[in-house]
């Protein structure tokens, strides 16, 4: 025996949106990118540790791996 469905009415919307979001809705995903550019725009001021030459060769196979 079919179960009957119930329709939903929809009233058409009145024209105005009522969407508020939190302050971090906007606050984190702008702070994520500014921190994003900020890597982006200085990588020449890094400097690898002379101390851990693991690191270095890590880091030297990983852009070798890269750039091929």
């Amino acid at each position: 025996m079919p179960a009957r469905t119930h329709t939903r009415i929809t009233h058409p919307a009145t024209g105005s949106v009522g969407v508020r979001l939190p302050w971090w809705a906007i606050a984190l995903p702008a702070l994520a990118f500014a921190a994003l550019l900020l890597l982006i725009v200085g990588p020449g001021e890094a400097h690898a540790d002379a101390t851990a030459p693991a690191v270095n060769r890590l880091l030297e196979r990983i852009t070798a791996l890269v750039t091929r």
